[in-house]
C-alpha cells in the first residue's frame, strides 16, 4: 500500500514520529519511507513542539510514555496549535484506558504495542485522506443539516471536527431529530467517505440472529447455513458501522460488542479463528444510556467505550427559527417527487408551526406536510391543511415540563394506536420508533393498561 500526492513533483508528505525507543523510531520510519513518505523521528516533548514550529506535517505518531512528558501533552498541545493536524497514539498493549483517554482529548486514532504494520499502514493512509482545510471539492455539512439556530451552528461544527477523528461517536437525541443524517455526515466528511456505511437497527434484528447477522457465519454453523456470509463488521470493512438504537441490544450480545470493538477482531459463528476488522464505530440512542447503565441494563465498560465523543442532536422546538427553511426544503422535495407545484405556506400556517411543539421532530415535520401536500385543495397550505395535534400549551407555572411532555407523548403515542386499531406493530411504524421502544414508552408511561 503506498499514499501517493495530489501532484506530481510535490514534496514527500511528510510525518512526525515522536518515540524515545531507538528500534520503534527506527520501524516507522521505514515504514513510512516504504509509503513513499518522509519522517522527522524524534524522541522527546520538547523536540516535538520545536518541530511542530518549524515544519508542516500531515500526521503524528506518538508514543503515550515519553522522557519529558506523556503523548497527551502533545495531543493537547497539538488540538490548540494545529487543529488540522491528526495526531495517533501509541500505547501499551490491553492499556485501553489510555487510549480512550487520548481519543478524548482529541487524537485522531490509536495504535497497540506491538505495533502491527498492517493497522499502522492503514491509519497513515486514513489521516492522509483526510480532507484537508481551504480543499475547494471536500464535502460541506451544511449541504445537507439545514438551519442557521445557534443549536445547529454548534452541531455543524462538531460534526465537522468529529469526522476528522477515528474516535467511537455516541448521537443522542429525541426520535425524529436527525441521529442518522448526523452519523452519515460524519462518515462521508471523514477518511472513510469512500468504504462503506452501514447502519444498523439493532432494535429490528431478534435476540437469536444477533450474534449471526454482526459477525456472520460459516457454512454449516446451524441449520439452514448453507453458505458462508459476512455480517455487518465485516461489510463495513474500512467504514462505519453505524448502531442505531443501541440501547436495545440484549445484555448477553453487549458482552460480544464490547471484544469486537476493543480487540478489532470478530469470530464469524460456526468458525475456530478470529478475523481482524477495521471499522469505526457510531451509535445512536433516544434512550438515556446513561440512566440505563444506572438500572444496569446497559453495560458500563461498553457506555464507557461508545462515548467516546458525544454529539446531542437538538429537537426542532430548541430551533424553532429553522422551521421556515426546513417547511420550505421539504416541500420543494416532496412537490418533485409527486410531480406537483411547490405550494406556499401561509404566514398563519407558518406562525402555528413555530408555535408547535414537534414532538416527532424533523421526521413529524415532514409527516405533517406530506399529509398536506396530499390533501391540498388549494394553492397555498393553511392552518387547517396541517392538522396539527392539540398537545397544548405550557403555560408558565401550569405543569413541570417533565410532566407536560410525558402528556404529549401519551397523547401521540394513544394517537397512533387508535389510527391502527391498536396494532403496536403498525403503531412503531407510524412513530418512526421500533417495537421495543414503544414497547418501553408504553410501560414508562403506564399505558398498558
Amino acid at each position: 500500500m503506498s499514499v501517493k500526492n495530489k501532484n506530481r513533483g510535490e514534496a514527500a508528505i511528510s510525518v512526525l514520529v515522536v518515540d524515545d525507543e531507538p528500534d520503534i523510531r527506527e520501524l516507522l520510519d521505514l515504514t513510512l519511507v516504504r509509503m513513499g513518505l518522509s519522517a522527522d523521528c524524534v524522541g522527546s516533548v520538547a523536540e516535538a513542539k520545536r518541530l511542530l514550529g518549524e515544519n508542516r506535517y500531515r500526521l503524528c505518531l506518538t508514543d503515550m510514555r515519553l522522557p519529558d512528558g506523556e503523548g497527551l501533552d502533545l495531543v493537547r498541545h497539538i488540538g490548540e496549535h494545529s487543529p488540522e493536524l491528526p495526531v495517533a497514539v501509541i500505547t501499551a498493549y490491553g492499556s485501553m484506558e489510555n487510549a480512550v483517554s487520548a481519543l478524548k482529548a482529541g487524537a485522531f486514532d490509536y495504535l497497540a504495542k506491538p505495533v502491527s504494520l498492517d493497522k499502522l499502514r492503514n491509519l497513515v493512509k486514513s489521516a492522509i485522506e483526510l480532507p484537508q482545510h481551504g480543499d475547494s471539492d471536500s464535502p460541506s455539512a451544511t449541504q445537507e443539516l439545514l438551519g442557521e439556530s445557534p443549536a445547529m451552528r454548534q452541531t455543524r461544527a462538531l460534526i465537522e471536527r468529529v469526522a476528522r477523528s477515528q474516535a467511537p461517536v455516541y448521537i443522542s437525541g429525541e426520535s425524529g431529530s436527525g441521529k442518522e443524517l448526523a452519523a452519515s455526515l460524519i462518515h462521508r466528511l471523514g477518511a472513510r467517505r469512500e468504504a462503506p456505511f452501514i447502519a444498523v437497527n439493532c432494535g429490528a434484528i431478534p435476540e437469536t440472529l444477533m450474534e449471526s447477522e454482526f459477525f456472520g457465519y460459516r457454512k454449516g454453523a446451524f441449520t439452514g447455513a448453507e453458505n458462508e456470509r459476512d455480517g455487518f463488521f465485516q461489510a463495513a470493512g474500512g467504514g462505519t458501522l453505524f448502531l442505531d438504537e443501541v440501547a436495545d441490544l440484549p445484555l448477553s450480545m453487549q458482552v460480544k460488542l464490547l471484544r469486537a470493538i476493543q480487540e478489532k477482531r470478530v469470530r464469524k459463528v460456526g468458525a475456530t479463528a478470529e478475523d481482524g476488522v477495521d471499522v469505526r464505530i457510531i451509535c445512536a440512542t433516544h434512550q438515556d444510556l446513561k440512566a440505563l447503565v444506572d438500572q444496569n441494563r446497559f453495560r458500563q465498560d461498553l457506555f464507557y467505550r461508545l462515548n467516546v465523543i458525544e454529539l446531542r442532536m437538538p429537537a426542532l422546538r430548541e430551533c424553532r427559527d429553522d422551521i421556515p427553511l426546513l417547511a420550505s426544503r421539504i416541500l420543494e422535495r416532496l412537490a418533485k417527487s409527486a410531480g406537483l407545484p411547490v405550494p406556499q405556506l401561509t404566514p398563519t400556517a407558518l406562525a402555528e408551526l413555530k408555535q408547535y411543539f414537534f414532538p416527532g421532530n424533523v421526521r413529524e415535520l415532514e409527516n405533517v406536510l406530506e399529509r398536506a401536500l396530499a390533501l391540498l385543495a388549494a394553492d397555498a397550505i393553511d392552518v387547517s391543511d396541517l392538522q396539527l395535534a392539540d398537545t397544548g400549551t405550557l403555560a408558565q407555572g401550569q405543569l413541570p415540563l417533565q410532566e407536560h411532555l410525558d402528556r404529549v407523548e401519551s397523547q401521540v403515542i394513544l394517537d397512533a394506536l387508535q389510527k391502527t386499531r391498536f396494532n403496536r406493530t403498525a403503531a412503531a411504524k407510524l412513530l418512526g420508533v421500533t417495537f421495543r421502544s414503544l414497547r418501553y414508552r408504553m410501560e414508562r408511561l403506564g399505558l398498558n393498561d
